[in-house]
């Protein structure tokens, strides 16, 4: 399966919890919309009030949030991602006013996963209106096994430095073929 997920918004190097959620929650609602679209609306019924849902490979729970990961080890799926790193600086230049280039990737990477403890959390958030279930792309980072950067200058104007726009082309691949999740990978 592939498909390209947008990230537009500021992106720190070395980011907080606050602003990993915020990644998160910009990416929930372009997920939620792939599990309504073939391969994944095929498997409605593993999701949060499906009939099959305590067999689901996919739910996680968190504190209050009842997260979605896509890629997960249960399911036995892995991702390959290529990112599109536009920012409003010139090409090449790896270090900018808004951090390294790999300290702000590792900050995207850490929101493309679910929090594995309430500490990766914001301190009071709770899921939104629409963020029960709370979509997801990783189970856990370690399930990337391939990710390319390519970065250039981001040639609309921007509200501060730290924005940018990030398109992410998406490779899920199953690890093991089964029949219960086959046509989730390449």
């Amino acid at each position: 399966m592939e498909f390209r997920l947008i990230y537009r918004g500021r992106l720190k190097g070395n980011g907080n919890a606050n602003e990993k959620h915020r990644v998160r929650q910009a990416l929930h609602p372009q997920l939620a919309q792939l599990w309504k679209q073939s391969p994944l609306n095929d498997y409605q019924d593993l999701l949060p009030g499906g009939k099959n849902e305590h067999r689901s490979p996919f739910v996680r729970s968190l504190e209050s949030f009842t997260f979605v990961p896509l890629v997960n080890a249960t399911a036995e799926l892995i991702a390959e991602i290529d990112i599109t790193f536009l920012r409003p600086e010139a090409p090449g230049t790896l270090v900018s006013q808004g951090g390294d280039i790999d300290n702000r990737i590792k900050t995207l990477l850490d929101a493309l996963r679910m929090p594995h403890n309430p500490s990766e959390l914001p301190s009071g958030v709770a899921p939104g209106d629409l963020e029960t279930p709370f979509y997801c792309l990783l189970e856990d980072d370690s399930l990337i096994t391939h990710i390319s950067v390519t970065t250039d200058r981001l040639l609309e104007p921007v509200q501060h430095q730290l924005e940018v726009l990030l398109i992410l082309h998406v490779k899920v691949k199953i690890t093991r073929a089964t029949v219960d999740y086959m046509g989730l990978g390449i």
